[in-house]
């Protein structure tokens, strides 16, 4: 029922190429400064050779900015046990680089520790924010650490724990004993431009101490992470720099790269930093109390797309569309339905589901939240008290996922269900087919038995199996409720009906033409 997208978002991060110098010719780069910034030198002629200011803000050389950061730059492995069944997957999108074992599949030392798993080996990079001995690296490099070993310039090895760790940022704190360390600062106001230079260290592939160096690319970088928008910049960014900070011209660390965007694995040039307002805000709140507390509405929601705001007769495709409700969740106790649109939330319009999230996880538990939302075609407004969102790893054991499913229901008289928007519907009421479909039994609406090949239900996803619970400003009960709510959106001049869509655990809204 989503599009798929070409490309791999892999949580990684950045590494390898050097300023260019140009020689020959009789012409070469004057040496006058290792960075010659917002200026510009005359032409002039010495001896026989002719010497060109480069343009403002291009530097000349990254080395000083490398000599004074590096230090603070540290690589980290990981010993961990995987699942026997996945020893065949380490390397995989979104862990971070697997040192290659015997057999090029990653560090299985053929042990699998009392059926543990096997014991496998894992680098990401890190830096030093404190000179205490405070870390910022990667969630997805330590998550299932066991045993964490960090490496300083100089090849020093120190054990490490783990201070606080947030999923949601992909963002952790490790510490190491001992004080004096060289650290880095956070840069949270002057953030470089988009066309600016920036430096990537880390340890891509293992190869310890490397400096990248590109340009921001973009801000505002939605990949499918709820709380961060991320830089997108140039700098070659590979498996092993997990962690690791990109600097600016100054030496001030502007984001934490943690993803690259590839079809191969391999950097082609699109890279995702986390940026350091949020990372200095975080890494903050895990030092002081080791984890990230966050507002919690309990609603599945998504985006309103055109055809859905058409489905809808809403004007514009602003707000967020509650899919599905937490039983006895925040958002339900406060008398939110499925079907809602959120358009404000304590007064401030939601232009999408990602900021509708953003701003309920501002909040703390108890707090309230004054929800305004269309429904039915007008707008009211609820008084809502934030809960606590549960864990990345709670939030996911819940979801069970998708399956495809091709054809029709097996063993189904089709001839004798109602036929409409390309689909025939059975009703769940009907024990039988309930069983065959093995649905939860309460589950209540129109079961899809077929799906027309031709149809638009087909092209939005639609497949035998699904369960239709709302169509237009109805819950579906049975089949009989979707042919109504047809000529419902007919009679309202409508070319679509939004259809509530229950598969696997969710309910999804998705927006279907209506035929003829």
């Amino acid at each position: 029922m989503a599009s798929r997208k070409t490309g791999i978002i892999i949580g990684v991060a950045a590494a390898g190429v050097a300023a260019a110098a140009l020689a020959g010719g009789g012409v070469r780069w004057a040496p006058s400064s290792a960075l010659a910034l917002n200026h510009s030198l005359p032409l002039t002629r010495v001896s026989n050779a002719t010497i060109f200011s480069p343009p403002p803000g291009a530097p000349l050389s990254f080395a000083d900015i490398f000599e004074r950061v590096s230090p603070a730059v540290v690589s980290i492995e990981v010993t961990s046990h995987t699942d026997p069944r996945a020893a065949r997957r380490l390397v995989i999108p979104g862990l971070p680089f697997a040192v290659p074992g015997p057999d090029g599949q990653g560090g299985d030392d053929g042990d699998d520790d009392g059926g543990k798993g096997a014991k496998t080996q894992s680098s990401g990079s890190g830096f030093f924010i404190t000179g205490d001995g405070y870390i910022v690296t990667n969630n997805h490099v330590v998550e299932n650490a066991e045993d964490i070993k960090v490496t300083l310039k100089g090849g020093k090895e120190m054990p490490a724990k783990i201070v606080g760790r947030d999923e949601a940022t992909d963002l952790a704190v490790l510490k190491v004993a001992g004080t004096g360390y060289p650290f880095v600062d956070f840069e949270n106001s002057a953030k470089p431009r988009v066309g600016d230079w920036v430096i990537a260290v880390g340890n891509p592939f293992g190869l310890d101490g490397t400096a990248t160096a590109g340009i921001v690319s973009a801000y505002g970088r939605d990949i499918g992470d709820s709380f961060v928008d991320f830089i997108q910049i140039d700098a070659p960014i590979n498996r092993g720099n997990s962690g690791g900070p990109t600097f600016d011209i100054y030496g001030r660390v502007i984001g934490v790269n943690s993803a690259i965007f590839s079809p191969s694995g391999g950097s082609v040039g699109i890279g995702f930093a986390i940026p350091a307002d949020v990372a200095d805000t975080i890494t903050k709140q895990l030092i002081a109390g080791g984890k990230i507390t966050r507002g919690y509405l309990g609603a599945t929601i998504q985006n309103v797309t055109p055809d859905i705001a058409e489905s809808l007769g809403v004007p514009g495709k602003k707000g967020a569309l509650v899919a599905q409700l937490v039983p006895n969740g925040p958002a339900q106790r406060g008398g939110v339905q499925g079907g809602d649109v959120i358009v404000e939330l304590n007064g401030h319009d939601v232009g999408s589901s990602t900021e509708l999230t953003r701003m309920v996880a501002m909040s703390h538990a108890g707090d309230p939240l004054r929800v305004t939302l269309l429904r039915g075609g007008k707008l009211m407004t609820l008084n809502v008290r934030s809960g606590v969102r549960p864990s990345e790893t709670q939030l996911a054991s819940n979801d069970n996922g998708s399956q495809d499913g091709a054809g029709d229901a097996p063993g189904v008289d089709h001839s004798a269900h109602p036929s409409v928007l390309g689909m025939t519907f059975g009703s769940t009421d009907d024990a039988a087919l309930h069983n065959r479909l093995g649905l939860p039994a309460d589950i209540k609406g129109a079961a899809v038995l077929s799906v027309k090949g031709s149809s638009d239900a087909k092209e939005k996803g639609l497949q035998a199996g699904d369960v239709v619970v709302r169509a237009g400003d109805r819950s579906v009960r049975e089949p009989a409720d979707i042919p109504a709510a047809v000529a419902d959106a007919r009679h309202a001049g409508r070319s679509s009906i939004l259809l509530g869509v229950w598969r696997d655990g969710r309910t999804t809204f998705v927006a279907v033409k209506l035929e003829g």
